[in-house]
């Protein structure tokens, strides 16, 4: 047989190739599909069982218990600012230039130290002219007490003998012109002259009598009073200029430091309140910095929380790592209707040169360790306190893991601090789930997440 016709004798047969393709491709996408739809059943048992992933923590110990625990509970965390108990603005008690200032900001001052100096030189005018008039009014008063000198006495004799001299030749010459006239010789004239005469000189015996009797006994005891009167009056003046001139000397009332210097040398310093464009109504201001506080807006919804005397432990943002130990010692007599707060003042108990004026501080008020006098050794008195995180806790319980399984608690709350809340409820040591999904099924299988 020729190739020819081996090559034609060569057929496919289409029809049957056909029909068998057709079954086994049939097949092939058949079980594929099945394979497909077991994966998807299997991914979706798997991701029906799968743990839920959640973020939990392991709570501590409970409150008092283990080496890192606080000896007490804080019922309340406040935010506030140090402030200085009582801080200065030192004033000048006298108008004047500043001649000399010896401090600057930031020194330690002790109590009576010179701060500033003014110039004085009008106040020692002042204090000159008082103590001038004081001495002429003193030498006025000896006068007065010492009574007439001697010398005085004796002219006021002699005055008073010349005049009773002249009184008797008045009379003499009164009684000549009298006969002179009765025997017609002299005229009526020459008789009333005489009379005029001595009488002239009677009224001179006596006055200067008078005037002898009243150097011999001295000045008044009015005439005296009333010089000392002037007296103490001109003292007042010499007092109060001797004062104004100590205060050109402004001293430190206290030991503290200096917060401010509000004056430099050659300026003018006024006794009142000045513009800052014209004199300087203080000085400087200072502080004692061994006596500062906290002072906090405490809500009017936590403040049943607190009273006077409560112990406070105190933390600042500048040094995180040193505790302050404080106390309530003032409570606002009345609330911030804007604000909705209530002002405490907190001192600190144990100051150090690391706190300063208007530093922001946290203050954790402690909560006083008593039990009621009915609490029996079963009820919730005696129960251990565990801090848990703010978010854990939904409609008084909380969700922890136990076993791989979501588990429901239900807890009560006794306080607030820093670190969360303290309930009642838990042991301690439980894995707590901090964010607990909505939906949560009791027993749900959940794990945590790394």
């Amino acid at each position: 047989m020729s190739m020819d016709a081996e090559l034609k004798s060569l057929k496919i047969n289409r029809t049957r190739a056909g029909k068998k393709g057709f079954s086994a491709a049939k097949w092939i996408i058949a079980g594929v599909s099945l394979f497909a739809v077991a994966g998807v059943a299997a991914l979706a048992y798997r991701a029906m069982n799968a743990p839920l992933e959640v973020t939990a923590t392991q709570l501590g110990p409970p409150v008092g218990v283990g080496a890192g625990a606080p000896a007490a509970a804080s019922v309340l965390d406040a935010t506030g600012y140090i402030v200085a108990a009582h801080k200065i603005q030192l004033a000048s008690k006298v108008i004047g230039k500043i001649a000399w200032i010896g401090v600057d900001k930031g020194d330690r001052v002790t109590e009576g130290q010179v701060i500033v100096r003014l110039e004085d030189e009008e106040y020692k005018a002042g204090l000159n002219t008082a103590i001038g008039q004081l001495d002429s009014l003193a030498a006025r008063l000896a006068e007065a007490k010492n009574g007439s000198r001697p010398e005085e006495i004796q002219r006021a004799q002699a005055d008073l003998d010349q005049a009773k001299a002249d009184r008797k030749n008045a009379q003499v010459s009164l009684d000549r012109t009298k006969r002179l006239v009765e025997e017609g010789v002299s005229a009526r004239q020459a008789l009333d002259d005489a009379v005029a005469r001595m009488d002239g000189f009677e009224n001179r015996v006596k006055s200067l009598e008078r005037t002898l009797e009243l150097a011999r006994l001295g000045p008044r005891k009015e005439v005296i009073s009333a010089i000392e009167g002037n007296i103490r009056e001109a003292q007042g003046r010499v007092d109060l200029a001797q004062t104004q001139l100590n205060n050109t000397i402004i001293r430190a009332p206290i030991r503290g430091t200096i917060l401010e210097r509000n004056v430099e040398k050659g300026e003018f310093v006024t006794t009142g309140f000045s513009g800052a464009s014209g004199p300087k109504g203080f000085v400087v201001s200072l502080a004692d910095l061994n006596d500062i506080e906290v002072e906090l807006d405490i809500n009017q919804s936590d403040f049943a929380k607190l009273h006077f005397g409560q112990k406070a432990i105190l933390f600042t943002d500048a040094y995180p790592d040193k505790k302050y130990n404080g106390a309530i010692t003032e409570i606002s007599p009345e609330a911030n209707r804007q604000k909705a707060t209530v002002q405490v003042k907190v001192k600190i108990l144990n100051p150090d040169e690391y706190l300063r004026p208007e530093m922001n501080a946290t203050v954790q008020f402690q909560e006083e360790q008593k039990r009621e006098a009915s609490a029996t050794p079963g009820d919730a008195a005696g129960l251990p306190l565990v801090v848990v995180p703010k978010g854990a806790i939904r409609n008084g319980s909380v969700w922890i893991i136990e076993n791989g399984k979501a588990r429901k608690r239900l807890v009560r709350a006794k306080g607030e601090n820093s670190a969360g809340v303290r309930v009642e409820g838990l042991s301690g040591g439980e894995t707590i789930i901090l964010d607990p999904p909505a939906g949560l099924q009791m027993d749900a299988p959940v794990k945590r997440k790394s």
